[in-house]
Formats: structure tokens, sequence, C-alpha cells
């Protein structure tokens, strides 16, 4: 059986697939920011990382992950 490679026929399935991978993209987003974070040994308050982790905005995450390599300070990098 052929993995990767199956087309979901109903507007249903294509729709929560869709939504799934979208939400898979951004946890990942949110973990980058976290794990750079981490190896610059930068503290996160819980507060920061709740705003992270429920950030579905790639585009914001995005940018978050930017500010993660040069910020001061964890909150430096949700600071909007």
């Amino acid at each position: 059986m052929a993995s990767g490679n199956y087309e979901y026929q109903s507007d249903f399935a294509r729709r929560y697939v869709a939504q799934g991978k979208a939400e898979g993209r951004a946890e990942g987003r949110a973990h980058a920011v976290l794990a750079v974070l981490a190896a610059r040994g930068l503290d996160v308050p819980e507060d920061v990382r709740a705003r992270i982790t429920a950030c579905t905005e790639l585009e914001r995450l995005d940018a978050w992950l930017a500010r993660a390599v040069t910020a001061a300070s964890a909150a430096d990098v949700v600071r909007d």
C-alpha cells in the first residue's frame, strides 16, 4: 500500500486533513521558536511559552522565529 498519495474524495475529509496539516505546521514552528530560545540559554516564562504554543498564525510564528535568533529575552520575541 502506497502512503502519502491518497486523495480524499469528500470535502469533509479534505477540509479536516488540511486543518490537521496547518495545525501541525504551526506546532512545528512554535517548537522551533522554543528550541532556539532554549539553545541560546534564554529563560522562557510560562506566559510567553503559552503565547508561543497557542499561536496558529504561521507568518507570526516565522517572525518570532527570526527574532528568537537575536532577541535579548523571550519576552522580546513576542513583543508586538
